[in-house]
């Protein structure tokens, strides 16, 4: 499996190619959020890799990243971010097509902002421009804080108590898409997520950055969300300059495994008008 390995925090990445070899194509590289893993955007690799090369990356710590720093350490945007631009540089890209779900997409906002040249376009799946105190509640499961949750209830029945709540997914959701959603959340190491959430996510805003966004900007999101409010879409509408939005028909957070198809048709058509 490909690491990268020029740096710590190494990563862990796929890449997926099925265009004609003859013929030119650009790269999207799909970062996904938090508790998740590129395993996450299986169903949407289909509809993408035949037209673009596919990159998918763990974050840090997550899916098959390996854990080998302090946990506990200051976790920064910039650093995520850093994380990126050594990917783009180990596999010779210079610009690519980004598409970041939830926290993905924040560090995609950020990348945007401070790297233009890197970024031809940017997708926004579900992604909050900020934690909203209600969101923060939730991911908590009753506890005063989400670290105290994660450590008292331990991955597995955090993840059943938030993800497999009956309200996070739609009614009418197959049981089997439930079950493996909770089972990969519950796979993620509990003080990876603690250090990320502690340090970072809990007060991390990309408001400030969003007039500095330069590449068209699209979005998929809910049609209401928990993290995603309307307050939080205002700011997109009023700070990016070029921004197209897409709502998908449902409440959950969970719009890039509920809707791959239609998501990444989508995006597939937002590159292949920009790329043009």
């Amino acid at each position: 499996m490909p690491i990268l390995n020029i740096r710590t925090p190494r990563l862990h990445y796929r890449v997926d190619d099925h265009t004609d070899p003859w013929r030119e194509a650009g790269t999207v590289l799909l970062q996904h959020g938090y508790a998740r893993s590129s395993k996450f955007w299986n169903a949407w690799v289909p509809h993408l890799s035949g037209h673009c090369t596919v990159v998918r990356a763990d974050l840090r710590g997550h899916g098959k990243s390996p854990v080998d720093f302090d946990t506990a350490a200051p976790h920064t945007l910039d650093g995520y971010v850093g994380d990126t631009i050594a990917l783009l540089d180990e596999l010779g890209l210079d610009a690519v097509h980004y598409c970041g779900e939830s926290f993905g997409g924040i560090i995609g906002m950020a990348l945007a902002a401070q790297h233009p040249q890197r970024v031809r376009t940017l997708t926004l799946v579900a992604s909050p421009v900020y934690q909203n105190e209600k969101s923060q509640d939730v991911y908590a499961a009753g506890f005063p804080a989400r670290e105290q949750a994660l450590r008292t209830l331990g991955m597995r029945k955090w993840a059943e108590a938030v993800y497999g709540a009956p309200d996070f997914f739609p009614e009418g959701t197959d049981p089997r898409l439930r079950d493996w959603y909770v089972g990969e959340i519950a796979k993620s190491d509990a003080e990876v997520l603690c250090g990320l959430y502690g340090t970072l996510l809990r007060h991390a805003s990309a408001e400030a950055l969003l007039p500095d966004i330069a590449a068209p900007v699209l979005g998929l999101y809910p049609t209401s969300g928990l993290l995603t409010s309307s307050e939080q879409e205002d700011l997109l509408a009023r700070h990016v300059r070029d921004l197209t939005m897409i709502h998908l028909p449902t409440s959950s957070h969970a719009i890039m495994t509920l809707f791959p198809g239609e998501c990444a048709e989508h995006l597939r058509a937002f590159m292949a008008r920009h790329d043009s």
